[in-house]
């Protein structure tokens, strides 16, 4: 079995946004040299997430509103118990909960194997400062 794995680093300027990473993995896969196997996208921190779904605008909005009713951004102690250990960040905790940690893909004839309209994307929910994503693939 052979195997590659890279960080990609992403500084979002953004408190909150989505990337599509979906090409930056296609390109390591394709270096991977890997015909048949796994491909693990995973966020190293406890702020950002990976997840899949579609590339339309509107839904990326969608999200955003929907995780801001969900765990509001407060700076404050009164919201968020984390926040009083001096951190801000209580808030993007939970929205990454929320999006998940990983995705894993499985990699068929050399390529990504999706579905229709799917793509990966880092979610950044505690931005301006750099985070890495690890990228494992795995196979023959």
């Amino acid at each position: 079995m052979k195997s590659l794995t890279k960080h990609l680093t992403f500084n979002i300027p953004a408190r909150m946004d989505f990337v599509n990473i979906t090409g930056q993995v296609e390109d390591l896969v394709r270096e991977s040299g890997i015909q048949e196997g796994l491909c693990l996208v995973n966020a190293m921190h406890i702020t950002a997430s990976v997840f899949i779904n579609d590339d339309e605008p509107g839904l990326h909005q969608d999200y955003k509103r929907w995780l801001e009713k969900l765990a509001p951004f407060d700076p404050g102690t009164d919201l968020y118990a984390h926040n009083r250990t001096g951190e801000d960040n209580g808030d993007a905790h939970h929205k990454r909960q929320i999006m998940g940690r990983e995705v894993v893909v499985a990699i068929t004839n050399g390529r990504l194997d999706f579905g229709p309209w799917e793509q990966i994307f880092y979610g950044e929910f505690d931005g301006r400062r750099p985070k890495r994503v690890m990228v494992k693939i795995i196979g023959e």
